[in-house]
């Protein structure tokens, strides 16, 4: 294979653009999906704020846009994504499906990880008078920091994939180099590229997710 096919500029284009459609999706996610996981976690059973029914809705909720394939997702929320961005095309077509589709399973990781702090962490702040934000914010969060920082790698690798998946609607990047060129055109060295880039992108991510848990990781 002589990879005639391929234009360089095109698959740097390409991978700049998955790297912002992650990027920017990544942040929404974490601003919608940290406080959504606290929250879950918090009305759960036997918690702080202990509301059976509140948890319940959020929790169906949740698990309702978990179930969705991500490529039905970006079907049904074209006209949201044109209400809210204009466009459902390209980077910015994008973004929205995205976050909407990783902010429940972010929102899920979260509360499993604070799931796993220590209760008598929490029973000690209480037992010092802490109230329930001081004890989520100088305790819970900081106390379940790496397992937040593994859920926040696991989120980004999927968020890759899924980028990858919205060039089938047209949401540039690799996944819609792909299908342009080494599908629909039957460019198999395109295809080779763009897949290699994404399996050392998903690489790297997962490489530097685990160095950022070991160094927040208490001995």
């Amino acid at each position: 294979m002589d990879f005639s096919n391929i234009d360089w500029s095109d698959i740097a284009q390409a991978t700049l653009d998955t790297l912002t459609m992650t990027g920017f999706s990544l942040l929404f996610t974490v601003i919608l999906g940290l406080p959504l996981g606290v929250l879950l976690f918090l009305t759960g059973k036997k918690q702080l704020l202990e509301q059976r029914g509140i948890y319940a809705l959020l929790s169906f909720v949740v698990n309702i846009l978990r179930s969705v394939p991500f490529i039905i997702l970006l079907i049904v929320l074209i006209p949201l994504t044109l209400l809210l961005v204009g466009t459902s095309l390209g980077v910015p077509g994008t973004i929205p499906p995205l976050v909407i589709g990783t902010t429940p399973f972010f929102a899920r990781l979260v509360e499993n990880v604070l799931r796993e702090v220590d209760r008598g962490i929490i029973e000690a702040c209480q037992a010092m008078g802490a109230k329930t934000h001081q004890i989520i914010l100088h305790a819970l969060l900081p106390e379940a920091l790496p397992g937040l920082l593994a859920a926040g790698t696991v989120t980004t690798i999927a968020l890759v994939s899924y980028a990858a998946m919205s060039g089938v609607i047209g949401g540039g990047g690799l996944g819609d180099l792909a299908l342009r060129y080494g599908y629909q055109r039957f460019q198999t060295d395109v295809m080779i590229v763009t897949v290699v880039i994404l399996v050392l992108l998903v690489q790297l991510l997962q490489f530097f997710g685990d160095r950022l848990v070991l160094r927040f990781t208490r001995k």
